[in-house]
């Protein structure tokens, strides 16, 4: 279940990946940019990383909240997708809200704290990750 966890969490932390620097690119809203941020954390914060190395670190979380949706799914009493979308639903959920913090907290340039339409972007981005979540399951759970 560990090793499903990990790569459901990675599969869907490289679609909101993608999903978000495609937007950056169309749209020139830096949620890309925020997304991958570490600026701000003390020790690693202060290092020039490269892209793919921040990308590393933002499949890590990524990687994380997939092995506890395998696990909370695993413990589901009668499964059902609508369980099952709920539940990945609820572990994205605290992400949406993390774009404040993150932009506050940032030192380079990122999206207005206030910024509707690139909080729009955010929330549609984590929302793609649930959907990748949930399918991610469905499939990979079928080739076990």
């Amino acid at each position: 279940m560990l090793r499903l966890g990990i790569r459901i969490g990675m599969l869907s932390g490289i679609i909101l990946g993608l999903c978000l620097k495609w937007i950056e690119w169309l749209t020139g809203k830096q949620v890309y940019t925020l997304l991958l941020n570490v600026d701000f954390i003390p020790i690693i914060g202060p290092i020039q990383w490269p892209e793919w190395v921040e990308f590393v670190f933002h499949l890590l979380i990524a990687a994380a909240i997939g092995i506890v949706f395998v696990y909370i799914v695993g413990k589901l009493i009668n499964m059902s997708i609508r369980k099952i979308v709920l539940c990945s639903f609820l572990l994205t959920l605290p992400t949406i809200p993390l774009y404040f913090p993150l932009t506050l907290l940032a030192l380079k340039p990122t999206p207005a704290v206030d910024d509707a339409v690139a909080i729009f972007y955010w929330t549609a981005g984590h929302l793609v990750f649930t959907a990748a979540l949930v399918f991610g399951y469905i499939i990979l759970k079928r080739r076990l």
